[in-house]
């Protein structure tokens, strides 16, 4: 491929999100459009604090191998919306707050005992993606975030609309991150623009993208087949 202005990487990212984004999957449509049953919401929240419980280790290795403390900071930022800062919640303690209000023992949850097998494989080869690939790949392989006020949108008001169980505090996960997530996109998006400046580099960046978009669909695919249909939870994992 011939390289793209900064522009026109930019668009190319955005339509790999318009094609490969999670919104689009038919697990999403049944969540958010209230045709799923409590226990397969349960099942849906459980495997996605896996996901959530492994985002500052992700972040973690990440600001390790940032160059500068002007970076290093901005980075340090979403280990502290994740994780807390001692005093006030951070997303995976607000994330346990939906399992606890849609009746999911916490204790059970962060055992991890129930998770799906593909749901385990799929976030640890996440983690394992910024671990080892470039820093550039790394910081691109969060750019789906520049997708996700959309899902979080639907998401909440299909839940709060169709699920008697599910009340605004469930899902008080959601709200920071409609500004946490273009807060963290603009840094990320403006760092991939400016470092992927040769063909090859851009096409890394498209490429990061497009796994993690494939990652967050692999999740929904294994709770589709799971839960849904054709119904086959393996051995060992969440059972409604």
């Amino acid at each position: 491929m011939s390289i793209l202005s900064p522009d026109a990487l930019e668009d190319a990212l955005r339509a790999i999100g318009a094609e490969r984004y999670h919104i689009h999957h038919p697990f999403h449509h049944l969540l958010h459009g209230g045709q799923l049953t409590k226990g397969q919401v349960q099942a849906w929240a459980l495997n996605r604090y896996y996901y959530q419980a492994s985002i500052p280790a992700k972040d973690a290795s990440l600001v390790a191998r940032l160059p500068t403390p002007e970076l290093r900071r901005e980075w340090r930022r979403r280990l502290v919306d994740h994780d807390g800062d001692g005093v006030h919640p951070g997303g995976i303690e607000r994330w346990l707050a939906l399992t606890d209000g849609l009746g999911l023992d916490r204790d059970y949850v962060v055992s991890l005992q129930g998770l799906l097998p593909a749901t385990r494989f799929a976030v640890d080869a996440y983690v394992r993606f910024v671990r080892e690939k470039s820093l550039l790949e790394a910081i691109a392989s969060s750019l789906t975030e520049m997708f996700s006020p959309n899902i979080i949108s639907q998401r909440v008001s299909g839940m709060l609309r169709n699920y008697d169980f599910v009340t605004e505090q469930t899902l008080a996960y959601f709200t920071p991150r409609l500004t946490q997530a273009p807060q963290d996109v603009a840094f990320a998006l403006a760092y991939v623009k400016d470092h992927a400046d040769t063909a090859e580099r851009q096409e890394q960046v498209l490429a990061a993208l497009r796994f993690k978009c494939d990652l967050l669909w692999a999740q929904l695919d294994a709770l589709h087949f799971a839960y849904v249909a054709p119904g086959l939870p393996p051995p060992g994992a969440f059972r409604p």
